[in-house]
């Protein structure tokens, strides 16, 4: 665009549009004003060497514009004040020296003073408006480094505070949950010593198993929240479809398996299908006692299907606090994965937990 811009002036300054000027046309001064005008093509890579090419028609033609945008660049992509200060002189006394070249003498002292201030204020504006332009970029660069760092400062934060979190929950959960949870098992321990009728012994033993398992899960647990997310932090296996036998063996209900486990799937979706039984079984054990339980897994189509549908309890349930939060971290989990999760009452008064998820692998 600049370099059109400077090729009109030499078009319009120099006599070639056939308008009508106060001098015959002077090939030499056409000729130096071209040269003055390509020579911008270059002007981002070398703006001193494209602004010393555009000088000599400043002093031999009336074509001005190519050195003002060759002295514009220089203010815009050199940050040198001493460099710039001598370019802009140059130009001044390149506007300010008339052509053909003849005595000042014979020039006023007001016109000379004049055409001084012309000269000087026409080679301020492009240097001011490039040096403008460059501040402007350099100031925006700064305000994003800025915004990055606050940025930065403002995770930082986050994860100081999500960390004492963690810490804070640890603390709980070590001091609390997991006291009250080895207590149930050290009771369930002496109950299947001292209790000579089996079925209380061995729902004994199946109370302290669980509690065991519980406080190995609780340890865990506790270790991933001291360890407020680092990376080196050696996490346990996840469970895959490969323990979904043993989870439901020792889920302590009268629980089978129909249908068999599926291979080929993702991580994801097996740990999803693990949690989603683990859950459902643990609920029938809270909420339905002496019902018994089916995990059906099916495919249909290009979906698989995991059902778990417990009986009518045949004891009361003993009152135990509940959020529901399980079932609606069922539903997240299968929503990331594109699946759902539906629950409901079945016809003879017991509960189905329904699983649908795509059966292709992740």
């Amino acid at each position: 665009m600049f370099v059109g811009v400077a090729l009109a002036d030499v078009w319009l300054s120099t006599g070639i549009s056939g308008i009508p000027v106060d001098h015959d046309i002077d090939y030499v001064s056409i000729t130096a004003a071209l040269i003055a005008a390509f020579a911008l093509v270059g002007r981002r890579r070398w703006p001193y060497l494209s602004f010393a090419v555009t000088v000599p028609a400043m002093f031999i033609s009336e074509a001005a514009v190519a050195t003002l945008i060759g002295l514009y660049t220089v203010a815009r992509f050199k940050d040198n004040r001493r460099a710039l200060v001598v370019c802009a002189l140059v130009v001044a006394v390149g506007y300010a020296s008339p052509w053909p070249p003849f005595d000042f003498a014979d020039i006023p002292g007001k016109a000379f003073l004049l055409n001084a201030v012309y000269a000087t204020m026409t080679a301020a504006a492009p240097a001011f408006l490039g040096e403008l332009v460059r501040t402007r970029q350099v100031l925006s660069l700064r305000l994003k480094e800025i915004d990055q760092a606050r940025e930065h400062e403002r995770e930082l934060i986050e994860q100081t505070v999500l960390a004492k979190e963690r810490a804070q929950l640890a603390r709980e959960m070590h001091d609390v949950v997991s006291h009250q949870v080895s207590l149930i098992a050290v009771r369930a321990g002496a109950l299947q010593v001292s209790t000579p009728d089996p079925g209380t012994k061995d729902a004994a033993q199946t109370i302290r198993k669980l509690s065991i398992d519980t406080l190995d899960e609780l340890r865990h647990m506790v270790n991933l929240l001291r360890a407020s997310g680092s990376l080196e932090t050696e996490l346990t296996p996840q469970p895959t479809l490969a323990d979904l036998a043993r989870l439901i063996a020792g889920s302590g209900i009268d629980a089978r398996l129909e249908g068999s486990v599926p291979s080929g799937i993702g991580a994801h979706s097996q740990r999803t299908i693990y949690r989603t039984v683990q859950e459902a079984l643990t609920n029938v054990r809270k909420h339905a006692p002496g019902a018994t339980a089916v995990v059906r897994i099916e495919h249909v189509g290009a979906d698989l299907i995991v059902t778990i549908a417990n009986t009518r309890p045949t004891r009361p349930a003993v009152p135990l606090p509940s959020a529901r939060h399980g079932l609606m971290g069922l539903r997240e989990r299968a929503e990331l994965l594109g699946g759902v999760v539906e629950t409901g009452p079945t016809d003879d008064g017991g509960f189905r937990v329904r699983l649908s998820l795509s059966a292709t692998e992740e």
